[in-house]
């Protein structure tokens, strides 16, 4: 079998990486070397352009997120690129589930309650939730959702069935899609369609109780017609693990709202997210020697 060869970039303590591309089958060179990089650092595109323009015989290239935004300038047809899709889908999709239970059941308002409060709260058992994004988060917040005996509706680029959902309509519903749900969760790739696809039409067709939850990206969503929304209680609130800008000011209206929670962008934690990638990496290098498709596929076309 082919044992391909594989720079691990940029340089640092990568110990766990650098074992699960030998336990792939492949063997570690240097760039000049090699016919694959993989790339570790999530932000540094420019390091990777570079490292790219240097060794121009580099076949494939694996980048370690689900959301590549700062590599879209660089992508071609002439390699082979993957990323992290799926990777993270699991802890994401329970970060998401935790951030709606804590809006819709009142957990956020009573965190900040000071005395015995009245109560409060809506169900997500037997509820409607729509959710923007067909990939692995949403697919993963599917299976969580089964117990709940919710009414599950996605919104996607190309509306093609998916296990567990009862409605997939494409992106032009989305204002249809968000009205009636008690949840509206945003798990997408961002792209110049769907930077800010939640706007002040969409947040106007959310019931007055429903919450909003992001754990995508921050752009998707137009902060300050959130904002009124919030302020104005025309929904019932935010969730947000990202946002725009991010990391948010201090001095940000959102971390005063009661309507408002807002987590650091820590719904794949370091610490859950390592041995995640090394398991992509390892299968990744197996199937690059074997000759097999490979996992988490970037459609160069579409930059996601």
């Amino acid at each position: 079998m082919h044992r391909p060869r594989c720079a691990l970039l940029p340089e640092g303590a990568h110990h766990d990486l650098v074992t699960a591309v030998e336990e792939g089958g492949g063997e570690l060179v240097p760039p000049e070397h090699a016919e694959a990089v993989i790339w570790v650092d999530p932000r540094d595109a420019d390091g990777l352009g570079a490292v790219l323009r240097a060794n121009p015989d580099v076949r494939w290239v694996q980048l370690p997120f689900a959301g590549i935004e700062p590599f879209v300038p660089l992508l071609d047809e002439d390699r082979i690129w993957t990323c992290g899709k799926g990777v993270y889908a699991d802890p994401v999709a329970e970060h998401a589930l935790m951030l709606g239970l804590a809006g819709l059941r009142g957990g956020v308002r009573y965190a900040r309650e000071t005395s015995w409060s009245a109560p409060f709260g809506h169900n997500l058992l037997g509820g409607r939730v729509t959710m923007v994004g067909g990939g692995e988060i949403t697919r993963a917040l599917v299976r969580l959702l089964r117990p709940f005996g919710a009414y599950l509706t996605v919104v996607r680029h190309r509306p093609v069935p998916i296990d567990g959902v009862a409605e997939v309509v494409p992106s032009s519903r989305l204002v249809q899609a968000v009205r009636g749900a008690d949840l509206v969760v945003l798990a997408l790739a961002l792209t110049p369609e769907t930077e800010r696809i939640v706007d002040a039409e969409v947040l106007a067709a959310m019931e007055p109780h429903a919450w909003l939850v992001n754990v995508a990206r921050g752009r998707h969503i137009d902060t300050d017609a959130l904002v009124a929304a919030l302020e104005e209680e025309r929904i019932g609130g935010a969730a947000l693990d990202v946002t725009d800008p991010e990391p948010l000011p201090d001095d940000h209206r959102l971390w005063r709202l009661p309507n408002a929670l807002i987590t650091p962008h820590v719904a794949n934690t370091p610490e859950m997210g390592r041995p995640l990638l090394a398991a992509r990496i390892r299968e990744n290098v197996r199937r690059y020697a074997a000759g097999e498709p490979l996992l988490g596929p970037v459609h160069v076309d579409l930059g996601y």
